[in-house]
């Protein structure tokens, strides 16, 4: 689900379910929820899979990996993650996926 977060700083919230050690990386698909499913190869340890996702959505976004930051899961699979300098409608338009 991608919300707005805060209007005036231009920030949107995203969910996102990762999956660790997956055999490729990408981003799959916006499921049912909204959430979007995201494949890195790195395992889940020392955050090495967390820095791998934010990698991963900030190149599909066209963005610095410093404007993406995680704001909740950090330690779990579910996370939502908080992009700044994009609103919903160009986050939504960057990462559209069939």
């Amino acid at each position: 689900m991608i919300q707005g977060a805060d209007k005036s700083r231009k920030s949107v919230k995203i969910s996102v379910r990762l999956q660790a050690k997956a055999s490729r990386e990408g981003l799959r698909v916006w499921d049912e929820g909204g959430v979007l499913r995201v494949h890195v190869k790195e395992a889940p340890v020392d955050g090495t899979a967390n820095a791998a996702l934010v990698r991963l959505v900030a190149k599909h976004l066209g963005i610095s990996r410093g404007a993406i930051s995680i704001i909740h899961g950090a330690t779990g699979r579910n996370k939502i993650l908080k992009v700044e300098g994009l609103s919903a409608r160009q986050i939504k338009n960057r990462l559209y996926l069939q």
